[in-house]
């Protein structure tokens, strides 16, 4: 990683950059492709922030936020909630320091917005991104959101 990373909005001119990212085979069934990211992102409209990650002028993964959106409305109308939907690192960029960065810059952009918490889910499993959030220091909330584990992290 070098100091040209940033996020970048998609937009036409990159979007066929962040379709083609891809995360190893064996991480596939713990992240969804960057396609239905941006489905949803259309869908969700201003509740969704995906974001491609570029090193240089180097495509390395795609995040995407989510922000203010209700979290479980059956059991608390009130609870609204921000943080990371999804979170690709392609293949071989992985262990660089691209997953921290995007964390980061999501942390960053929640705190601007005056958010005091950043929620992410994952699948659960050794091979799952489990240990990775917890140790850029989330911690698990005890709820499970559609069979994943809840982490939170104080921004």
């Amino acid at each position: 990683m070098n100091t040209f990373t940033r996020l970048e909005p998609i937009t036409p001119d990159n979007v066929e950059a962040a379709l083609a990212l891809s995360v190893h085979p064996h991480q596939e069934r713990n992240v969804a492709p960057v396609v239905k990211s941006l489905a949803e992102a259309y869908a969700f409209g201003e509740q969704a922030w995906p974001r491609l990650i570029v090193d240089g002028d180097r495509p390395v993964g795609f995040v995407m936020a989510f922000l203010d959106i209700p979290w479980n409305e059956q059991q608390d109308r009130a609870d609204r909630r921000s943080g990371i939907w999804r979170l690709n690192i392609a293949a071989g960029s992985q262990g660089k320091g691209y997953g921290r960065f995007a964390v980061e810059a999501v942390r960053r952009e929640l705190r601007r917005r005056g958010e005091q918490r950043l929620f992410v889910t994952w699948e659960p499993g050794e091979d799952g991104p489990g240990e990775f959030y917890r140790r850029l220091g989330f911690r698990t909330t005890g709820e499970l959101s559609g069979g994943q584990t809840v982490g939170v992290l104080d921004v």
